[in-house]
């Protein structure tokens, strides 16, 4: 497997991990779960210290999974030698990890439609990497008229 393709789908994971962690800095499920770890620890269960501390290390969280995610992207993207074919791969790891995420830990469920979307968006984004392989392959090949329209 290609570093650069390693490095897409990390960043994919991360992204999915920063929107995670920045849902848990504001959502009522953070103040359930640090309400059973003040009952756990013998504090009140209403305890907002350890509310705050909660908050505190998801939003530190999500600032750091940003950071990496970034840092892996531009990594990826330095190392490819198709800048679409990175787009892709962090996008499609992204919807795929975020979906699992949600479902786990915020029990939610999608609905078809949302699926059909992802679907399309990656689908789409194949095809453009399909039409950006073509296009680079027909100017190194010296090929006239390398600007069609769609190419699959």
């Amino acid at each position: 497997m290609s570093a650069w393709l390693v490095l897409a789908i990390g960043s994919g994971v991360c992204a999915a991990c920063n929107g995670m962690f920045a849902k848990l800095t504001t959502t009522k499920l953070t103040t359930s779960w640090a309400g059973a770890i003040s009952g756990a620890l013998d504090l009140s269960p209403d305890n907002k210290i350890v509310e705050f501390m909660f908050r505190g290390m998801f939003f530190l969280l999500n600032l750091l999974f940003n950071a990496i995610m970034w840092g892996l992207f531009t990594r990826a993207l330095a190392l490819a030698s198709s800048t679409v074919r990175v787009s892709v791969i962090n996008t499609s790891a992204n919807f795929m990890v975020t979906a699992l995420l949600g479902a786990m830990i915020f029990g939610e469920s999608l609905p078809g439609l949302w699926w059909l979307g992802a679907a399309m968006l990656v689908a789409g984004s194949v095809i453009i990497g399909r039409r950006e392989e073509k296009t680079v392959k027909q100017q190194a090949a010296g090929v006239a008229g390398a600007d069609t329209l769609l190419v699959v």
